[in-house]
């Protein structure tokens, strides 16, 4: 057994398979529970690094190190259970807990993907991991209880998807949509339009403004996300108005960019994206390897060559030369498949036997007598749901090109009818909207030329109705914008063009605003003008309101983040005053931030906020 120079066990692991070696234990016992003290006895790193858990030395160093590689296990999507041990007299409090890979009740879907799938697909897996991760962080924070068990509610995603879409560990992700997931640690379950859809957000402050600005919605759990909602409802409830600001105290810093909507800066898309940990992809030999495993257990007898394995799990190869390199990487990961260790009471990772004759004489890999581990293959119906929600919303926002969302649509298209129905958990992400209700009927207006009898909601949450020319939908920073000519003659359903200054004539609206579309058919032929949409968002801006509010305290983190603000002391916090271009996100801004707000000028946006605020607390009490 080995020590280090302090006297410590220090674990050794010669063939760098040990993590194999847990999985090959655990997988042939099942369904059984495995002690702690028959793990260490049964992996043969295990054992050659702490003996038989003779003193507490090295139980706690054996302890460590298992934990370490069940996290390592569980972050590739294998995921290994735990519980208490009845108590015994026998034991003397050596085995604290057993263990089992957890397997679920219920079968795998094993389905079949074509190679172009593989993009999108990877891209789903992980959105859909990260939702998967999030709720399960939710629930781990609500248990109260550090002895009760955890069961969670979130399917736990596996590497078997690998299984049945080899190749899918070699796909890139698109750094953007890397970026925007990796951002959203939390995730809550919303009402919009009557369906529930989790939603992933950075913070509480976010995940408000996402409800404010989706006419209708309501948070349903976590209850924290719900009791943080109603205080901030609460506190806009009760702004005051902010009169002429006379005790500035300090000169305003001013930020000359517009306050539009805008993309990142281009420096913060240069900054390498640091990968989290919980990805699917960690490259290491042992996800390879353990991909490579779940494949030939799920397609025991088929035969795949080793160029063909080499390019499903490391890589096209561009060079011959890569191409024996990877090849030979993936024969030296068969052998460590199939080594068996010296010891025949230790275990071993001979996952399956090889027909070595065909191997050796023509590169073919054919497994026979799997351990048992095609129970890992495909994925469980559960996952299987939040899969096809992330495909479907992949499909319906701006994350990805317009090609793959074609290619998403797709997909979605193949792999609903295998979700049963009414279990498809619907998802968003604050801040890269899902196309909302009424994108088609508008699309179709503007590519008709119709007009639209459209319905939508003002800042203050009321509901107006107008008739209009639907000219533009476009995407500003992951939100759905349309821009409308409202100069119509309703009753004669003619767009008039004479008179008044253009862009007196137009209207820029976030597209979930409209709740209701009707396509009207004009008696003549629309023609109004062709805008670009930069000039449609500067109208927009020059066409604004002049707005102010104060803070309870300065260097806030969110007014650094509006653009286009003039920021000066004011009291004990900072006075802000900006330009409003839509009243609805000035709105939805000042009760997301109420915590931190405590007067709002001009009078109109005060009393648009205060009465959004008490229609919402009142919507909330009825619902309770």
């Amino acid at each position: 057994m080995a020590e280090g120079t302090n006297g410590r066990r220090r674990f050794s692991d010669k063939w760098g398979k040990h993590e194999l070696d847990v999985l090959a234990v655990l997988s042939s016992a099942f369904p059984q529970w495995l002690t702690s003290r028959q793990i260490a006895q049964r992996v043969k790193a295990y054992a050659d690094s702490y003996g038989e858990l003779a003193d507490q030395a090295a139980k706690a160093a054996f302890a460590k190190q298992f934990q370490r590689d069940r996290a390592k296990l569980a972050a590739m999507g294998i995921a290994i259970e735990s519980r208490q041990p009845e108590y015994s007299s026998k034991s003397e409090g050596q085995d604290f807990a057993s263990y089992r890979l957890q397997l679920g009740d219920e079968p795998r879907v094993r389905l079949h993907f074509e190679q172009e799938d593989l993009p999108v697909l990877a891209a789903a897996n992980y959105l859909a991991r990260s939702i998967s991760m999030s709720q399960a962080s939710e629930e781990e924070h609500q248990q109260t209880s550090r002895t009760a068990p955890r069961v969670p509610q979130t399917p736990i995603p596996g590497l078997g998807l690998d299984s049945i879409a080899p190749g899918l560990g070699t796909q890139t992700i698109p750094a953007q949509l890397m970026k925007v997931v990796d951002s959203r640690r939390f995730a809550a379950t919303v009402d919009v339009d009557g369906e529930h859809i989790n939603v992933a957000y950075r913070d509480t402050d976010d995940l408000a403004m996402y409800v404010l600005e989706h006419p209708g919605a309501s948070i349903i759990s976590p209850k924290e996300a719900v009791e943080a909602f109603h205080r901030r409802l609460n506190a806009a409830a009760g702004l005051q108005e902010l009169a002429d600001a006379a005790k500035g105290e300090s000169a305003a810093t001013v930020v000359s960019q517009p306050l539009v909507r805008q993309e990142p800066a281009a420096e913060e898309h240069a900054k390498p994206h640091k990968k989290s940990s919980g990805s699917f992809q960690t490259g290491s030999e042992v996800d390879r390897r353990l991909r490579l495993m779940l494949f030939l257990s799920a397609h025991l007898g088929e035969e795949y060559s080793l160029a063909e394995l080499a390019e499903r799990f490391i890589g096209r190869p561009r060079t011959d030369d890569e191409l024996k390199k990877s090849v030979a990487v993936i024969h030296k990961d068969i052998n460590t498949l199939t080594t068996v260790s010296d010891d025949g009471e230790m275990a071993g990772s001979q996952f399956f036997d090889i027909d070595w004759s065909l191997l050796d004489t023509e590169g073919i890999v054919s497994a026979t007598n799997s351990l048992g581990l095609e129970r890992l293959a495909g994925i469980s119906p559960q996952y299987l749901s939040l899969l096809t929600a992330s495909v479907s919303y992949l499909a319906h926002s701006p994350l990805l090109p317009d090609q793959q969302r074609g290619q998403a649509q797709s997909l979605y298209q193949r792999l609903r009818p295998h979700v049963k129905a009414g279990e498809t958990p619907w998802l968003s992400l604050t801040g890269y909207e899902l196309e909302p209700n009424c994108f088609t009927a508008v699309r179709r207006a503007i590519n008709d030329g119709a007009l639209i009898d459209m319905e939508y909601t003002d800042g203050a949450g009321r509901t107006r109705r107008k008739v209009v020319a639907p000219a533009k939908i476009f995407v500003d920073e992951g939100l759905y914008y349309v821009a409308v000519w409202t100069n119509v003659d309703a009753k004669k359903r003619v767009a008039k063009t004479d008179g008044g200054e253009d862009s007196a004539n137009w209207q820029v609206l976030r597209l979930s605003r409209v709740e209701h579309a009707d396509i009207v058919e004009p008696d003549k032929p629309v023609q109004i003008p062709d805008v670009p949409v930069g000039e449609l968002r500067k109208w927009s801006f020059d066409n604004g309101t002049a707005a102010a509010f104060i803070t309870d305290q300065p260097d806030l983190p969110f007014i650094k983040n509006l653009p286009g603000a003039n920021v000066e002391s004011y009291g004990e916090g900072e006075k802000v005053s900006l330009t409003v271009s839509s009243d609805s996100w000035f709105v939805a801004f000042c009760i997301a931030h109420a915590r931190h707000i405590l007067a709002v000028a001009p009078a109109t946006l005060r009393s648009m906020i205060v009465a959004r605020a008490e229609r919402e607390l009142s919507l909330g009490s009825k619902e309770s």
